[in-house]
């Protein structure tokens, strides 16, 4: 087994749920576990619980994961090696307790990080505040089986907090916990504490400028750049250029990661299903068992769900689905598509003859 001190990795996460891989690993007195704390193009910071350095991946092991469709992520635990030049190579990855990543357009599967025990989805209280937004988050996180707790910012900037706060409960339900803070309060971020223990892992996911760098820096002290936001639309720069992790004074993890511009969460019906929970529970109640929730008669979800959600909730089925496709299926479809418009068109000049 490999030689290392449990309570120090502790410190940065580890778990007991690691012991079976870790017992799988050569005892060797060069090699040694680490977790990845930054990322980026050709090399990764590495942090072994009381030092950081930096480190590059091994090109065997590169070419195993991409085979996989996986990638190296901020969180993940990983095996790395110290040779006689002193540089370190990443020879090994553990396998991830979760690991969170979205869909690019074409499909292709872009990670986000690993290892996570509650996403923390931030939101401004102004005009970054959008329910449509947050829900495809929840969809996010709940196909990497993570925990969400929606976290209000900006609190300090507007008097209708607890109004925004009973629009999110009105739509969602009170299954995942929210919360308004002031990010540049101590005091006011406080209310995050149960989520801070030592040795947990939090992600933070928002939109740029609804300021994930600003509650980092006032949790850990990171001292992150951050930027202004427009003042017409409150859109953000991207001053977080890149994934990277920080440490909390009481030992909580925290990964702040940049703004997302595309959000295509990576998952399956179930997953949806699981972010959706109401509409499946309402769904069971509809007068037929294939109801679309749209015009049939004696619709459970129409009555009880807001059309809004049900309106995102097949939004997101849709895109899902289509990202699942492979690239002959897409042509396919538009094919089909196609052939469809076109018969319409006749049909309509037919009529008009």
């Amino acid at each position: 087994m490999l030689s290392i001190s449990f309570e120090t990795l502790q410190r940065i996460g580890l778990s007991n749920a690691f012991s079976m891989q870790l017992a799988e690993l050569p005892a060797n007195p060069d090699t040694h576990l680490m977790r990845i704390i930054e990322v980026h193009k050709d090399r990764l910071t590495l942090h072994n619980g009381e030092h950081s350095c930096s480190a590059r991946v091994l090109p065997r092991l590169v070419t195993a994961m991409a085979e996989d469709d996986l990638q190296l992520a901020v969180g993940d635990w990983v095996v790395s090696e110290n040779n006689a030049l002193n540089e370190w190579w990443i020879t090994a990855r553990l396998s991830p307790a979760n690991h969170l990543s979205r869909r690019a357009f074409d499909g292709r599967r872009q990670s986000v990080a690993s290892n996570i025990d509650t996403a923390l989805l931030v939101m401004g209280l102004d005009h970054d505040f959008n329910l449509r937004r947050l829900e495809r988050y929840i969809a996010l996180v709940a196909a990497a089986d993570i925990a969400p707790v929606i976290v209000l910012t900006k609190a300090d900037t507007v008097e209708n907090a607890q109004l925004r706060i009973a629009e999110i409960i009105q739509r969602i339900g009170r299954r995942y916990p929210v919360f308004a803070v002031n990010a540049l309060d101590k005091a006011s971020v406080q209310q995050l504490a149960p989520w801070l223990n030592r040795g947990q892992t939090l992600c933070l996911l928002g939109s740029s400028g609804a300021g994930k760098s600003t509650l980092t820096n006032t949790l850990t002290g990171a001292g992150q750049i951050t930027g202004g936001i427009r003042e017409d639309d409150s859109r953000g720069r991207h001053t977080t250029t890149s994934r990277s992790m920080h440490f909390c004074i009481n030992g909580a993890c925290i990964i702040d990661a940049p703004g997302l511009r595309t959000l295509r969460p990576d998952g399956d019906d179930d997953s949806m299903h699981a972010a959706f929970d109401d509409i499946e529970q309402w769904a069971a109640q509809c007068q037929f068992r294939n109801c679309r929730h749209e015009s049939e008669p004696g619709c459970a979800v129409r009555e009880h769900c807001d059309p809004d959600r049900v309106f995102n909730y097949h939004k997101l089925l849709r895109d899902m689905h289509r990202l699942q496709q492979t690239p002959l299926e897409r042509i396919a479809e538009r094919s089909r598509w196609k052939t469809l418009m076109k018969s319409a068109g006749l049909r309509g000049k037919q009529k008009r003859e």
